[in-house]
């Protein structure tokens, strides 16, 4: 506010500046004029007030361009009229029509010229009977239709600066959008990473306390291993989310610095490469399956894995989605079917890897925390966004199954693929 209200004021006094300078000149000016032409009326007290109506108009050009126009055409038709002659009068008259020509209507303010030519050249003062000289008649119509090239010349730079703003400011708005984009993207990725390092040990830590709890009495030798699993488990899972948010803070927070003055000329050396994110443990893939297994088997969980097909190579991205989709899947099935055993089934194929996680019935009593989970809503989503599929619900004759199908080549591989046939064809 304290910015616009001095940029207000600034212009106020600019344009009261220029209407005392407009009045000086014409007060001078038409003065001489006046005095050096024959056959013309004496300046009198209106003759005065005439040549400073236009100036005093002037000052409030900016906030009524178009009534300002109108009082200075006005007043100079009035003093030519009056057979006063011709002289700088004319001066507040250019300064309003340009003020009034670039920011208004070329309907209210172009027919300005004309009237003013009709009635202040010819053929008016003609047929009033004032001589009208061909330098005139022919001269002061040129000047008028350069007044108009030069108001149409200022109203189009003004509407090419105006594009110009508007596209930088749509441009910032997309960028920012963008980045608002970008910053969800990454929170809701953050936020998915974090469920697959979490959800599966807690689960686990969960089960195995309810074991412990269950045989501390009875089967105290069972306890204490169940003790020693969730002991095992949660290190795991704290090192793993020490690893994840270290990562995250290192890659988003480091700014490099540089020393200001280091004795040699600021353009001799590039500056160092901005540090990278701290490494992160290696996410799990279907080749760590069987390490993968071995903390779902520690809580009794009966688990046996089937393969069809040739395994093969897959991206990384693909490797690391169907294992989080085997991990979040057999979470399920300890956290939801105690007492149940499952079966991983791996289907190799050239164009995709087939996943199902089926499990039996739970003959054990489920626990209910009374949260809800989203772990098939996360699984959906990142077979969807692979260009995969994920299907989940019971089974016919009991339990419940997990299906999904991945690419087995990502989508830029499989772009670079298609395009290697199109040339070699």
């Amino acid at each position: 506010m304290g910015a616009s209200a001095k940029w207000e004021r600034g212009s106020v006094v600019q344009d009261w500046g220029l209407a005392v300078v407009v009045a000086v000149i014409q007060l001078v000016g038409s003065s001489g004029a006046n005095s050096h032409q024959t056959g013309v009326r004496s300046l009198d007290a209106f003759a005065y007030l005439l040549l400073v109506a236009g100036p005093v108009a002037l000052g409030f050009r900016r906030v009524l361009p178009e009534p300002v126009l109108a009082v200075a055409l006005i007043a100079a038709i009035t003093y030519v009229l009056r057979d006063y002659g011709y002289g700088p009068i004319f001066l507040s008259l250019v300064i309003a029509f340009l003020s009034a020509a670039v920011t208004g209507s070329r309907w209210r303010t172009y027919p300005v010229v004309a009237i003013g030519y009709l009635t202040m050249v010819w053929p008016l003062p003609a047929l009033l009977g004032r001589d009208t000289g061909a330098w005139q008649v022919f001269g002061l119509l040129a000047w008028m239709g350069v007044l108009v090239a030069i108001a149409e010349g200022v109203r189009q730079r003004r509407a090419v600066v105006l594009a110009r703003t508007q596209r930088a400011e749509a441009a910032q708005r997309d960028e920012q959008a963008q980045q608002a984009r970008a910053a969800s993207e990454e929170r809701l990725a953050i936020a998915r990473e974090l469920h697959d390092v979490l959800a599966h040990s807690l689960s686990l830590i969960n089960v195995q306390s309810s074991v412990a709890l269950e045989l501390f009495d009875r089967k105290p030798q069972q306890a204490a291993a169940a003790l020693a699993t969730i002991k095992t488990t949660s290190k795991e899972a704290l090192t793993e989310v020490h690893t994840l948010l270290h990562a995250i803070r290192s890659g988003t927070t480091v700014v490099p610095e540089y020393p200001e003055h280091s004795g040699v000329a600021e353009d001799s050396s590039p500056p160092p490469p901005p540090p990278r994110p701290a490494p992160r443990a290696p996410a799990p893939t279907l080749e760590d399956l069987d390490a993968l297994l071995e903390r779902t088997r520690a809580t009794g969980l009966d688990v046996d894995t089937k393969i069809i097909g040739t395994p093969k190579k897959l991206p990384s991205v693909i490797d690391v989605a169907a294992a989080r989709i085997v991990q979040e899947s057999l979470t399920n099935v300890v956290r939801h079917a105690p007492g149940a055993t499952a079966l991983i089934t791996l289907r190799y194929t050239p164009e995709s890897v087939d996943i199902t996680v089926d499990n039996t019935r739970p003959t054990g009593t489920v626990v209910r925390s009374g949260i809800g989970g989203n772990g098939i809503i996360g699984m959906r989503e990142r077979a969807h966004a692979l260009g995969g599929a994920l299907t989940a619900g019971p089974r016919p004759s009991g339990g419940f199954r997990v299906a999904a199908r991945l690419p087995a080549r990502s989508a830029s591989s499989a772009t670079q693929a298609a395009a290697g046939k199109e040339i070699g064809g």
